[in-house]
C-alpha cells in the first residue's frame, strides 16, 4: 500500500476507536434518562450496562472466528452494520416506549463494538512501519479517550431535557399528561440515534471501498511452545478475576454518576451530565499523567496506590456530605485511568505463544460491567445511590491484591486501553 493509502486507512481505523468509544459512554446518560421515560427501578435501568458489556462475554469468540474465516476487513464492516442497525432500533423503540426494545438494540449495537474492537487493535499496528506500532495504536486510543469526554456533553445537550416530574406534580397531572410526558422524554432519543446511525453507516461505506492489508498469519514472534492448560497460569488467571471486578468498579462508577449527584447534592441531569463530562476528560488526563509516572514508580505498584486512593475517596463518596462525595467521586475517575491497561500488561505478561488466548480471557472479562451494576442497582433500590457505592470501593479490593502479588515486576508495556 501506498503511504497516503495507508494514511487513509489509519484515520478511517482511528474513527473506529471513537465511534466504539462514543457509543459506550452514552450508557451513563441513558441510564437516568430510560429510567424517568420507561419508569424503572434502579436495578431496572442497571440492565442497559449488562445488555452492552454481555455482549462482549458472549459475542468475543465467535467475533474471532468470523473473522478468521471471512478477514478482518469483513468482520468490521459486519460491526459496523450491526452498530448502526442497533442505533436504528432506538427509533421504534422510543415510539413503542417497551424497555425490553431498548435492550435489544443495545446488545446489537455492543456485538457490533465487539467485532471492531476484535478487529482494530491488531489492523491499526500493522498499518504502517512495524516500529511505530505502539504509536499509532496510543494515539488511536487517544480518540477513545476524546470520545468518552465528548459523549456525556453530546448526551446531557440533545437526550435529557433536565425535567423531573416529582410526585407531587404527577398527582396533578391528568394520565393522559404524564403519559404524553414520558413519550416526549422517550422520543428524545430519536433523532441522535439515527444521526449516530447514519455517521455508522457512511463509516462502513467508506471502510468497503478503501483497501486494507490483509493479515495473512500471526503470532509469527511468538517462539516459546504452550505447555498445560492456560488455567495453569495463575497470575492470568488473577489478572482475569481482577480485570473482571475492575470494569464492574469502572461501568458502575460512570453509569450512576448523574443519578448520585441527584440524590446526593441536588444537582439537575443537564449539569450533572457536563460534570461527568469534566470527570471522564480527567480519566484521559490522569492515563497520561500514570504513564509518565511509570518512568518513576513500577506499574504494580503505581496500580496498588490507585486502588488505595479509590478505596479511600469512594468511602468519602459513600460517608461524606453535601459536595465533598461529588469531588471524591470525581477523583476516583482520574485514579482508574491507568488500571485496564496496567491489568492487561501484567496478565499476559510471559505467557509466550499463549498470549492471544490470554488476551482473550482477559477481554472476556469485560462481562463484569454487565454484573456489578445489576448489583449496585438492587443495593440502591434497598437502601440509596449513596450507600451502593459501597459495591464499586469492594470491587478495588481484588485490584489491590493483584498488584502486591505483582509487586516484582519492574516495567511492562501498556497496548490495551478500555
Amino acid at each position: 500500500m501506498s503511504k497516503p493509502t495507508t494514511r487513509y486507512a489509519v484515520i478511517l481505523i482511528t474513527v473506529l476507536f471513537f465511534l466504539w468509544g462514543f457509543a459506550l459512554n452514552l450508557n451513563p446518560i441513558l441510564i437516568p434518562h430510560l429510567k424517568k421515560a420507561c419508569q424503572l427501578s434502579d436495578v431496572q435501568s442497571a440492565l442497559i450496562d449488562s445488555a452492552s458489556y454481555i455482549a462482549y462475554f458472549l459475542m468475543a469468540l465467535p467475533a474471532g472466528l468470523f473473522m478468521k474465516r471471512y478477514g478482518y476487513k469483513a468482520g468490521i464492516t459486519l460491526g459496523l452494520l450491526l452498530f448502526a442497525g442497533g442505533t436504528f432500533l432506538f427509533y421504534p423503540a422510543a415510539e413503542t416506549r417497551q424497555f425490553n426494545f431498548f435492550l435489544v438494540a443495545l446488545f446489537i449495537i455492543a456485538t457490533g463494538l465487539t467485532l471492531l474492537e476484535t478487529a482494530a487493535n491488531p489492523y491499526i499496528t500493522v498499518l504502517g512501519d512495524e516500529e511505530s506500532a505502539t504509536q499509532r495504536l496510543n494515539f488511536a486510543q487517544s480518540f477513545n479517550g476524546l470520545a468518552a469526554f465528548l459523549a456525556p456533553l453530546a448526551g446531557g445537550a440533545f437526550i435529557l431535557s433536565g425535567r423531573n416530574v416529582s410526585a407531587t406534580e404527577q398527582q396533578a397531572m391528568s394520565t393522559g399528561q404524564f403519559q404524553a410526558y414520558l413519550q416526549e422524554e422517550a422520543s428524545s432519543v430519536q433523532v441522535p440515534f439515527l444521526i449516530i446511525g447514519g455517521i455508522v453507516l457512511l463509516v462502513a461505506l467508506l471502510i468497503s471501498r478503501t483497501a486494507l492489508p490483509i493479515i495473512e498469519k500471526e503470532d509469527l514472534n511468538l517462539t516459546t511452545k504452550s505447555s498445560g492448560s492456560i488455567l495453569k497460569e495463575t497470575n492470568l488467571v488473577v489478572g482475569v478475576v481482577a480485570q473482571f471486578f475492575y470494569v464492574g468498579a469502572q461501568v458502575c462508577i460512570s453509569s450512576f454518576f448523574i443519578r448520585f449527584l441527584e440524590q446526593v447534592a441536588d444537582i439537575g441531569e443537564k449539569d450533572a451530565a457536563n460534570m461527568l463530562s469534566g470527570a471522564l476528560l480527567g480519566f484521559m488526563i490522569g492515563r497520561f499523567f500514570g504513564t509518565f509516572l511509570m518512568k518513576y514508580v513500577s506499574p504494580p505498584r503505581l496500580l496498588a496506590l490507585y486502588s488505595l486512593m479509590n478505596i479511600g475517596l469512594l468511602a468519602i463518596a459513600v460517608f461524606g456530605q453535601g459536595m465533598v462525595p461529588v469531588y471524591a467521586l470525581i477523583g476516583v475517575e482520574f485514579f482508574m485511568s491507568i488500571m485496564f491497561p496496567t491489568i492487561f500488561a501484567l496478565s499476559i505478561r510471559g505467557l509466550g505463544s499463549k498470549t492471544k488466548l490470554g488476551s482473550s480471557l482477559v477481554i472476556m472479562a469485560i462481562a463484569g460491567g454487565a454484573v456489578f451494576p445489576v448489583i449496585m442497582g438492587r443495593v440502591s433500590d434497598l437502601s440509596s445511590m449513596q450507600t451502593a457505592y459501597l459495591v464499586p470501593a469492594i470491587c478495588f479490593l481484588p485490584i489491590l491484591y493483584f498488584a502486591v502479588k505483582n509487586f516484582a515486576v519492574k516495567n511492562v508495556q501498556l497496548t490495551a486501553s478500555h
